[in-house]
């Protein structure tokens, strides 16, 4: 697949790597819930097809973000678990958290929140 942005830019490489829709999410449930398995990540991320999970996965993997752990053998189950590496974006979640907590307003009654201030608490993100 061809570069979407110019990769002479840290933070084009970066999003090159987790600005895909659904990734920051997966990143997201795996920080603060630990490993998980395919099915709770897909249970937690409503609306996310099991196709587009499958790929969001393979390219965590494939940047080292996020590995594929197995624990039983017959049959053989996965679980997933952010690496090292995958760790070290915490802090880049927690600056997300806190700026969508700032100026992201939850949407009231369906409606697409267009920046302002406040939010009704803290949740997931």
């Amino acid at each position: 697949m061809a570069a979407r942005y110019d990769l002479r830019c840290p933070v084009a490489r970066t999003l090159d790597m987790i600005g895909d829709r659904w990734t920051i999410l997966i990143l997201r449930d795996l920080l603060l819930e630990g490993p998980r398995k395919f099915q709770d990540l897909e249970r937690s991320l409503a609306g996310i097809s099991p196709t587009t999970l499958s790929a969001r996965i393979k390219q965590l993997e494939r940047h080292a973000l996020v590995e594929r752990r197995f624990y039983a053998q017959h049959p053989p189950r996965a679980e997933y678990v952010l690496t090292e590496r995958g760790r070290t974006l915490g802090p880049v979640l927690k600056a997300l958290l806190d700026w969508g907590t700032r100026h992201a307003a939850a949407p009231v009654d369906g409606a697409v929140s267009r920046g302002g201030r406040g939010s009704s608490g803290r949740g997931r993100g």
